[in-house]
């Protein structure tokens, strides 16, 4: 009897979850973007949450979760129910994470499940309008000679800025002196007024800034050069190597079922190829990612080859953050 009763159980159990799988989504679902509305990622949030809504027939809404280099955000999720409403849509920060803070209340690799990647943006090297120097191999040999003078902007520890900012002080075994802002539009804010010198950001961020000629810009950090900016080098001319993109990952808790992690898998597909969402993605210069990394499993493997990456990066640099 109590056998037939547990059989009877499993049964239903696998029946309601079938049908929660079927109806999914039923109610608004949450996108959490860990950074401040109006940024790169949140500009990316939104547009994919219109092309998620129409593929899968519900309503995706973003909610700014911003603080921490966007682990409070990332953390909100992490510790949400897993029932496929509450998501979360991060940048390469995700990988960094690990290495920067001591005390990080999540594991990315074991807290989130990963649905698909979306989009890499590439960045930009930008300065002040006032930078004298006329192109990338002088702009980097001023810097070389003039660590002591040169301020490189960031939107705060674990934005994509900072990072960026780490890699070419990497790359040219030159420190400055980096100046964190709360957030990307502050930062941009002093760019533009001088108060610093250079900064290394999404083209999400500076595209408008720099067909506007609002400021100066010397470099892409794309392996290639960009369709946006054709004049522009890509640092990799004078740093050999030198490549970095910020890409987009769509995750949910674990615990989410699996069949609406597929359901998600699909209708993030479908979403990428709708024509509004590539289009707006190509005005901002963001690459879709490849068809392997928008699966569930090649965004996991993408994600734990860029913490790898990222790790001794990090420890060289000491950059470490409570």
């Amino acid at each position: 009897m109590i056998r037939r009763l547990s059989r009877i159980a499993a049964v239903t159990f696998a029946a309601v979850a079938a049908a929660t799988a079927f109806a999914y989504p039923d109610k608004p679902v949450s996108v959490v973007v860990p950074f401040a509305a109006g940024g790169p990622t949140d500009v990316v949030a939104r547009s994919l949450a219109q092309a998620l809504g129409t593929q899968l027939k519900g309503s995706f809404v973003v909610e700014n979760v911003g603080g921490a280099g966007g682990t409070i955000g990332a953390g909100k999720v992490a510790r949400a129910a897993g029932d496929g409403y509450t998501l979360l849509f991060h940048h390469i920060g995700m990988s960094t994470a690990p290495s920067l803070y001591r005390k990080l209340d999540f594991k990315p690799t074991e807290d989130l499940i990963p649905i698909g990647a979306v989009v890499d943006v590439p960045m930009t090297l930008i300065a002040k309008p006032q930078m004298a120097q006329a192109n990338l191999k002088d702009v980097l040999a001023y810097v070389r000679a003039n660590k002591d003078k040169i301020n490189l902007a960031n939107a705060g520890i674990g934005s994509a800025s900072h990072l960026c900012g780490l890699l070419l002080q990497n790359a040219l075994k030159t420190d400055v002196t980096t100046v964190p802002f709360q957030g990307t539009g502050p930062a941009m804010t002093a760019l533009l007024g001088g108060q610093v010198d250079l900064m290394c950001d999404q083209s999400t961020n500076t595209t408008g800034q720099i067909k506007g000629g609002k400021v100066k810009a010397y470099a892409v950090t794309s392996k290639g050069k960009l369709a946006n900016f054709p004049e522009l080098p890509t640092l990799a001319s004078e740093l050999p190597g030198f490549e970095v993109g910020v890409w987009h990952i769509l995750y949910a808790p674990k615990g989410t079922p699996a069949d609406v992690i597929k359901k998600l898998e699909a209708g993030l597909q479908a979403a990428i190829k709708d024509p509004g969402f590539a289009s707006k993605m190509k005005d901002l210069g963001a690459e879709i990612m490849p068809a392997d990394k928008q699966t569930s499993a090649g965004a996991k493997a993408h994600l734990q080859a860029e913490i790898a990456k990222w790790s001794p990066i990090i420890q060289a640099a000491k950059a470490y953050a409570d």
